[in-house]
Parts: structure tokens; sequence; C-alpha cells
């Protein structure tokens, strides 16, 4: 979170309130949303989590602007 320049106020938001949760391997699952980053730009934020876990456990977090490739309609 620290090196991709993610604030922590993003990923507790994204936790909170994803627009997305989209089930993947081991149990885990990917919660995602779109995100303003500046001022102008949007961004997919991505966290993989585990949710098996109490509380659930963040395994990474990262943005992407291939919002069209992660995106489930």
């Amino acid at each position: 979170m620290i090196r991709r320049e993610i604030p922590s106020e993003l990923l507790r938001r994204l936790m909170e309130e994803p627009e997305q949760v989209v089930p993947t391997f081991g149990g885990r699952n990917v919660y995602q949303s779109k995100m303003q980053f500046g001022e102008d730009k949007t961004y997919l934020l991505r966290a993989i989590v585990d949710d098996q876990t109490q509380p659930p456990t963040v395994v990474t977090v990262y943005r992407t602007s291939s919002i069209r490739k992660y995106w489930r309609v």
C-alpha cells in the first residue's frame, strides 16, 4: 500500500463499501471499486482479501487503469 502510494482512507472505503466483490482462488475475494486518484484520473482499486480470517486479511491492494479488463458486468 505504501509502495503503491494508495492512501489508507481509500482502502478503508473499499473494504467498507466495495462496488463489486469477485470470488477468486483459495477462498479469497477481490474487492474492487472505481475511484478518483488525483483530480482527473479514475482507476480501479482492487484488494485481494482473505475473508476466511477474522478480521478479514488484505493480502494485497493495487490500482489499475485496465478497468474494462477486470470489471464484471
